[in-house]
């Protein structure tokens, strides 16, 4: 029996999601503790990284967005894999916080051009009554690169932080360039159908739609602009984003230093946090596509809230693994379900450009939030401050998706 090709694709995206997240993405709080310790650098300092990653997305959006509608994603992610990699041989070498920005930039870049976007753009274009469970085994990837994290934190506890940033390049280029040799864009370019339908059943579903899958309006990337519906998915998404990236960049420093646990501790509870992150993603995968996605996104962003809340407060084992079950699933859930929303509110004429012009809000969030933890924790000596207000802020994103209803 012959696979529809865009499973295909869906696996190839999420190997290269398992290994920027398993890195990188979610060990970056690893690389801000031993840092933090070894070099002597502020935290505050060290979350400039992490915000530059978010400001170069926000930058590059709309042009890789162009480029995606354009000439396809294929290219760029091969580009983006040799990127990353570079960058992180780069990081294996640096000896001044100036050095640590520049390896950043690269992987960053490398990121943007071969991460989730792209990958998002791609699986968008093959899947329309299953976009939600194909995004989401995407995401499959990105959650379980968490579990990588023990092993990234072992092996700079063994090894050094060096060869470990090494090693992490080389896995990089090795593994991800065959796998981005897989990415395709459209499906009628490669003698395929949306969903993988028979020929005339594809056509007539385009045409004239199905009771499942009604007809999308065709949105220029200026029509979305004006429309509320825009602005409310990006705000939402970058407000969530205040408790992902904060998480991933300050919550093994919090839970090593300010709750007194080992890093190894420290590690197995972003261990758990994945677990239930992927528990998420398959919740999403196996019912994402009959659900209103706008209030699961709003329950998410109440979940967000009461798991950062643990983290912040906790004063036993139990309210962190509550934190890691709670912010893990509702991150797993949620996330794929932001750029399905966008392709079922505008359709896919402009998407790569309505994605990229939504990074801009996005990055808002992406840079807040760990740059508001670090200045806090560098002038209390803790994270409790700013993890509290990035909690409750992030906990009106509820009301943010509620009122973002499909343009009519």
């Amino acid at each position: 029996m012959k696979i529809f090709y865009g499973w295909r694709i869906v696996a190839a995206t999420a190997g290269i999601q398992f290994l920027q997240a398993g890195l990188l993405l979610q060990a970056f709080g690893a690389y801000v503790a031993v840092l933090s310790e070894e070099m002597g650098w502020s935290k505050t300092a060290l979350s400039g990284g992490a915000a530059l990653q978010s400001i170069e997305g926000a930058l590059l959006g709309p042009l890789l967005g162009w480029m995606m509608d354009r000439f396809g994603p294929r290219a760029m992610v091969q580009s983006g894999v040799v990127i990353t990699g570079l960058g992180f041989l780069v990081l294996s070498q640096i000896s001044t916080i100036g050095g640590f920005y520049v390896a950043i930039i690269m992987i960053a870049i490398g990121i943007s051009l071969s991460g989730y976007f792209p990958g998002s753009v791609a699986i968008v274009h093959w899947f329309q009554r299953y976009r939600a469970r194909a995004l989401s085994l995407m995401s499959l990837g990105a959650a379980a690169g968490g579990i990588a994290v023990p092993l990234v934190s072992l092996s700079m506890q063994t090894f050094g932080w060096r060869p470990t940033a090494l090693a992490s390049g080389l896995a990089i280029i090795l593994i991800g360039w065959p796998l981005a040799r897989m990415v395709r864009h459209k499906p009628e370019a490669h003698g395929e159908t949306i969903d993988g339908q028979p020929a005339a059943a594809g056509a007539a579903a385009a045409a004239v739609g199905t009771a499942e899958a009604p007809p999308v309006r065709e949105f220029t990337a200026r029509e979305a602009l004006r429309t509320r519906a825009f602005w409310l998915l990006g705000l939402g998404h970058g407000l969530a984003l205040l408790v992902v990236t904060s998480v991933n960049v300050h919550a093994i420093s919090h839970i090593k230093e300010g709750l007194g646990y080992s890093l190894a501790q420290a590690s197995l509870v972003i261990t758990l946090m994945t677990v239930a992150q992927t528990c998420g993603v398959l919740t999403g995968a196996a019912t994402g596509d009959g659900w209103d996605k706008r209030k699961v996104a709003a329950g998410c962003m109440l979940a967000h809230m009461v798991g950062m809340l643990m983290l912040t407060y906790s004063v036993h084992p139990v309210m962190l693994g509550i934190f890691a079950v709670v912010h893990g699933f509702a991150w797993g859930l949620r996330g794929p379900i932001m750029q399905a929303m966008r392709a079922d509110y505008f359709g896919l004429r402009a998407i790569g450009m309505i994605m990229g012009m939504s990074a801009i809000i996005i990055a808002l969030g992406q840079v807040a939030g760990p740059m508001v933890a670090g200045v806090f924790a560098d002038l209390t000596g803790n994270y409790r401050i700013g993890f509290t207000v990035l909690a409750l802020i992030a906990g009106t994103g509820s009301i943010v998706f509620m009122m973002a209803k499909k343009p009519v």
